[in-house]
């Protein structure tokens, strides 16, 4: 083997995403043949090496869901159980592709969109609308006012965002005209609920400003920081079908208005083991801050037991490419940031203790102290960014026409004989 391919073997170990010819037929017990076969049907994704022109890599994630289908198929009951625990798709969408290193939305890298896009244009490219509309002042002006006349401080403006945001969105719904269910209609809505949940965060107009300006307006943010906000809420616009898009998706088959399907999304997004986790990554940090040395006090966490929260996530073995993109942002805009040292020497540390690099709950938690945002800012950042996707989703399954009514399997005990 010479020196250009054993530099590619190397590659291919550490770039786990993509594995060798022999790596991939053997995960499949499958001979190299059929992989090829596999390749040309378009079930696995393959690309050249780059150093070593008559080698390919082999999509990972395309083979682990090929070995996965493989084995389900000779237990069907596995296959049920296994489909919304991580499993095969169980339902289509032009949204979003996770690759098991990138985010696309609609092919196109998340990341960079994130860098040169706005946040309307990313909503009109996912909702394929044209261009933001004006919004229409009817249906939204007494709504802001109340808001308004109860706005929080800025030291609690994170208390019962989810609550206070669910409220705005159904008193919005009860002064919108009757919906139609047109996907023109759908965006319209959208671009409404983006601002209302904006003011539900802030506890002030939107006004002419766009969405990332008006939080930093609010929030004192300055400089380049403003990219940073702009970059998280992009990039938690969607992320395929996590549990707050699958019932947002659920609630749009039953028919229900874009507000009502926001409202079911941030019923879920809120919870402990989804958006609500970067509530966690605050606290662990706050408790971590003063920790000296802070490497001991990483050991000494894990040996009580105590979780390190905010790292690895299933979908991305290489790391989450969302936080390394806002990570990165808070060192070109605050490079001097004690705060962000801080992280930083924090996250170094955990990743080498767990093996695991930080995702999305840690990078949102992480901008939220370097830049002192408001106490639960990443959830609201969460829950403005999501909101797209939401109505990306209930777009999608507004013109399918069909109601999700999945089966359950009964595991009870046997009916009674009379």
């Amino acid at each position: 083997m010479n020196r250009v391919n054993i530099d590619w073997q190397i590659k291919m170990d550490r770039d786990r995403p993509w594995m060798r010819a022999a790596d991939a037929a053997a995960r499949l017990g499958v001979t190299r043949a059929t992989l090829y076969a596999y390749v040309s049907r378009g079930l696995v994704r393959s690309q050249p090496a780059a150093g070593a022109p008559r080698a390919r890599g082999y999509a990972r994630d395309d083979i682990e869901r090929l070995r996965r289908r493989t084995e389900e198929r000779r237990d069907p009951d596995k296959a049920a159980a296994r489909a919304l625990q991580w499993g095969l798709p169980i339902l289509e969408s032009a949204i979003t592709l996770i690759d098991g290193s990138r985010l696309y939305y609609r092919g196109r890298d998340a990341a960079a969109l994130a860098r040169s896009h706005s946040i309307a244009q990313v909503a009109a490219l996912i909702w394929q609308a044209e261009a933001e509309p004006p919004l229409d002042a009817k249906h939204t002006p007494h709504v802001g006012a109340a808001l308004r006349g109860r706005a929080p401080s800025r030291r609690r403006s994170g208390t019962r965002f989810a609550s206070r945001a669910q409220s705005t969105l159904a008193a919005a719904a009860d002064a919108a005209p009757p919906f139609d269910g047109r996907a023109a209609s759908a965006a319209r809505c959208g671009w409404r609920i983006v601002h209302l949940l904006t003011e539900a965060a802030t506890g002030a107009p939107v006004g002419s400003r766009s969405i990332d300006e008006a939080l930093a307006h609010a929030w004192g943010v300055r400089g380049r920081g403003v990219d940073v906000l702009r970059a998280a809420i992009i990039l938690c616009a969607d992320h395929e079908l996590n549990v707050s898009s699958f019932t947002a998706r659920c609630v749009a088959s039953a028919g229900s208005d874009p507000y009502t399907v926001v409202i079911a999304g941030l019923a879920a997004l809120q919870g402990p083991r989804h958006g609500g986790a970067a509530a966690r990554v605050e606290a662990m940090l706050a408790s971590m801050r003063r920790a000296r040395p802070l490497g001991g006090a990483v050991a000494a966490r894990l040996r009580r037991g105590e979780h390190l929260e905010g790292f690895g996530h299933p979908l991305y073995p290489s790391g989450d490419p969302r936080a390394a993109l806002i990570l990165g942002l808070l060192r070109e805009c605050c490079a001097a940031s004690r705060e962000l040292a801080f992280v930083l020497e924090f996250a170094r540390m955990a990743s080498a203790a767990v093996s695991d690099r930080p995702n999305l709950d840690f990078a949102l938690a992480a901008a939220a102290r370097v830049l002192r945002l408001p106490a639960g800012a990443p959830l609201m950042l969460f829950a403005i960014g999501r909101s797209i996707g939401w109505i990306g989703h209930a777009i999608e399954q507004y013109a399918t026409g069909q109601l999700i009514r999945p089966r359950a399997k009964y595991v009870g005990p046997p009916p009674a004989v009379p």
